[in-house]
């Protein structure tokens, strides 16, 4: 998605949410993990007030709000590049006699680096977190009254979920999956991790809240969400009667609501995989047998070193209860090679641990040390050409399972929910239980639906199947 601020006009009112003007084009640039995808989508959300409305490019933008993440090597001067491309923009559209574009940087290089961005582009005129998106309407009217670069990098006592709209979110409007953000921030501190520093403390939105919204998106037709947090296994969200509820007791009420047929969650951490969410996999059949689960390394020593809380065992432990309790369960992971300190002998402890588990997917990544990250002043930085050898041992084996997977799907029936048209003509495609891409021959009506299709056929990145039936369940 995205989205473009536009030029500073005074608002016809001081309270900036009330001042409806006229359509006014917004372009949002996403970079990084899904819960930047959901907050991208709240913050057009936030500016639809103000006659924002998104347009496909950023040339016909009044605001462009750059969304951004701090995870991966080259963050920041990937946003200066984008911001160097949007000044030229800027300036022609002056040029032709049009309104400023408003330039906006959020996310989580706004978090880290929010001082260093108005020095290096004195241009840009907003400057957020991601703690702070609430307040854009604000900023744009205190843009537009004094004229120069506001910015909003604190952590606020108020959680930005409770000044967020409450009527059905747009962009999910006619989509029939969608992400939903119960919990943010990272209280667990990982070696390489910035995510404490820019998301801030673990903080859970109240059951309540997130039941709301998950209605206003089953009711706009979404069938599928895919519950998204830093830790989101961690959720602890007041339960309305003076305590919390786990995950799995979320999962349970969610799984209660009309029209949600199928639940997913994203990132987990291996430290809050509970009875509750374990025994959750093997109750709850809108609760999907796929589950991401980072372990990042095999060795324990290297997992000391990176402060993660758990040894290889421990996971492997995790891994068996879950799938004793749901055996057609598949995983996915995250892996980071080469962290500081790294011999071979722990990185085959890594290769030995894929080779024990067995993974759908997995993402595997070379370590890039993050600013202010405890990591990245470790002394025994693993030479770049050690990296990249490992990390391609790695991916081979990862490609190996998931191929391995996907072949055995053929022979096999799965429940496909059904998202949209296929490539061809009088075809129609969606999603397997584990995400894969299916593609099959069947009607336009059966789209939103539920059916059954044995799977003949598998290619690199998806499946092909024959519908076995049209009866359907609307999921």
């Amino acid at each position: 998605m995205t989205a473009t601020p536009n030029s500073p006009a005074t608002p016809a009112s001081s309270d900036p949410a009330s001042a409806v003007q006229a359509p006014r084009g917004l372009h949002v640039i996403t970079w990084g993990c899904q819960m930047n995808v959901y907050d991208s989508a709240r913050m057009a959300d936030v500016l639809r007030p103000l006659g924002y409305g998104p347009v496909e490019r950023p040339e016909d933008a009044d605001m462009v709000i750059l969304n951004t993440c701090h995870i991966r090597e080259r963050a920041t001067e990937k946003v200066f590049s984008e911001l160097g491309r949007l000044r030229k923009i800027r300036d022609e559209r002056i040029g032709n006699g049009q309104d400023r574009t408003i330039i906006a940087v959020a996310g989580c290089v706004a978090q880290a680096e929010g001082e260093v961005i108005l020095s290096r582009a004195p241009y840009v005129d907003l400057v957020l977190g991601p703690q702070t998106y609430h307040k854009l309407p604000e900023m744009v009217a205190r843009a537009a009254r004094a004229g120069g670069a506001v910015i909003e990098t604190d952590f606020p006592v108020e959680q930005k979920f409770d000044f967020l709209p409450t009527d059905a979110a747009p962009q999910t409007q006619g989509n029939l999956t969608a992400f939903l953000t119960i919990q943010e921030g990272c209280d667990k501190f990982c070696s390489f991790c910035v995510v404490p520093y820019t998301r801030g403390a673990e903080t859970s939105r109240p059951v309540a809240s997130v039941l709301a919204e998950a209605r206003r998106m089953a009711e706009s037709g979404v069938r599928e969400i895919t519950l998204l947090g830093q830790n989101v296994n961690a959720y602890h969200g007041d339960n309305g009667n003076g305590g919390s509820a786990t995950l799995a007791g979320l999962v349970e009420q969610l799984a209660q609501i009309p029209g949600l047929g199928r639940i997913r969650y994203m990132t987990s951490h291996p430290r809050d995989v509970d009875q509750s969410l374990i025994d959750a996999h093997r109750d709850n059949p809108a609760l999907m047998p796929f589950l991401h689960l980072p372990v990042q390394s095999g060795s324990d020593r290297i997992l000391k070193a990176m402060n993660r809380g758990h040894t290889a065992d421990e996971y492997r432990e995790s891994v068996r209860k879950l799938r004793e309790a749901r055996p057609d369960l598949a995983l996915s992971s995250d892996f980071i090679v080469g962290h500081p300190g790294e011999t071979e002998e722990d990185f085959e402890a890594t290769m030995q641990l894929v080779r024990d588990i067995g993974f759908a997917m997995a993402y595997s990544f070379k370590y890039s040390p993050r600013p202010g990250t405890p990591a990245a002043g470790q002394p025994m930085q693993v030479p770049e050409d050690v990296k990249d050898r490992r990390l391609a041992e790695l991916q081979a084996l990862l490609r190996e399972q998931q191929d391995a997977f996907n072949a055995d799907m053929v022979g096999t029936v799965q429940e496909i929910l059904v998202t949209n048209r296929g490539r061809k003509p009088g075809q129609i495609a969606g999603r397997s239980p584990y995400l894969q891409p299916v593609h099959f021959d069947g009607p336009d009506h059966l789209i939103g639906s539920t059916v059954k299709v044995a799977i003949t056929t598998r290619r690199t990145n998806s499946l092909g199947g024959t519908l076995i039936r049209e009866t359907a369940s609307a999921c």
